[in-house]
């Protein structure tokens, strides 16, 4: 019987155990799903925390940003208004007349400053200079008194007007030669390229030896014999005067200078570019142009050779002032021709 009794005590008591065992080990088990998820829980509350703490911080300083734009257009504006206005009022004051006599004022204080300063420094360079002055006894000179004004027994020779080529005048007298003797087609530029006849050769003599480069001489009968005398005369004072020299035409219609221009190219073997301003060749049709050009022309140190057509009926008077010039006197018949009256 008392082992029986032992017998059903142990088996109790291992029941017992069993029953603790298990009861522990299921709290255990229990305990470890909770311990996880308060850890996880707390892991997502401090990250919640972080993006609310980023979140509020940021919005925080776009809040600040979006005052400091605001407050810096309001400044822009007021910047803006404020030089408006100041232009404005700069405006005002230079159109009223308070505001330019205020400007005057101020000018003439300035100068009045200045002046007084000049002056006081004009008084005192003035105070050290020593002003007394030593007197200075003049007397006469012996030689004054005896000098005695004796007239000039030497008298000033104005050679004669007909006397201007004379010292040229063997080579000039080579150069009628020349024009008389068989045309050089194939001369240089600016030398006569045609034979003349001994009426021109004589008209040329005279205008160079007896009236010294400056008168008028009878038409040849023709603009075209006209030119081809003048082409000779501008050979010649080629060869005096080189390049120191331009010929200005006068005619005063734009056919005659055409006619003209086409002669003298002919009979210089020139080009176009030989006939404008700045060439060797000048045609005008009024002679307020031409008197302009040949006074230009003597203040730079050359020489004009005036050549006046032959259709000219007067002449103006400055041109006879230069000191060459060649007018062709025409036959009333030619004059007529010319007008269309004939």
């Amino acid at each position: 019987m008392e082992s029986e009794e032992k017998l059903s005590r142990e088996k109790q008591n291992s029941e017992q155990n069993i029953s603790v065992n298990t009861s522990s080990s299921l709290k255990k088990t229990s305990q470890k799903p909770l311990e996880n998820q308060t850890e996880s829980q707390s892991v997502i509350d401090t990250e919640d925390n972080k993006n609310f703490s980023n979140t509020k911080s940021q919005s925080l300083i776009d809040l600040a940003l979006k005052d400091l734009q605001l407050s810096r257009e309001k400044l822009e504006k007021e910047l803006e208004e404020l030089s408006r206005r100041k232009v404005q009022i700069d405006t005002e004051l230079k159109s009223s007349f308070s505001g330019q006599s205020d400007a005057i004022a101020r000018k003439v204080k300035g100068f009045q400053e200045y002046l007084t300063g000049a002056l006081q420094d004009l008084a005192q360079s003035a105070e050290q200079l020593d002003l007394v002055v030593p007197p200075v006894i003049v007397k006469p000179s012996p030689l004054d008194e005896n000098k005695k004004i004796t007239p000039s027994k030497e008298q000033e020779v104005i050679p004669a007007v007909s006397d201007t080529f004379k010292p040229d005048e063997g080579l000039i007298r080579r150069c009628f030669s020349q024009f008389l003797e068989q045309p050089d087609f194939y001369a240089e530029p600016w030398k006569l390229r045609r034979s003349l006849e001994t009426n021109d050769v004589e008209l040329l003599e005279d205008w160079f030896f007896s009236m010294g480069g400056r008168g008028a001489q009878p038409s040849r009968g023709s603009r075209s014999k006209n030119a081809l005398v003048a082409a000779g005369v501008i050979a010649i004072l080629g060869e005096l005067y080189g390049e120191q020299f331009q010929t200005l035409v006068l005619a005063s219609q734009p056919e005659r200078l055409g006619e003209w221009r086409r002669c003298l190219q002919d009979s210089l073997g020139l080009n176009r570019e030989d006939f404008g301003p700045n060439s060797g060749i000048v045609l005008f049709e009024r002679s307020d142009g031409l008197i302009e050009r040949a006074d230009r022309l003597e203040e730079r140190g050359e020489l004009p050779f005036i050549i006046i057509d032959a259709a000219e009926i007067n002449v103006e008077i400055p041109i006879l002032q230069f000191p060459i010039w060649l007018a062709f006197a025409g036959s009333p018949n030619e004059i007529y021709e010319e007008d269309g009256l004939i």
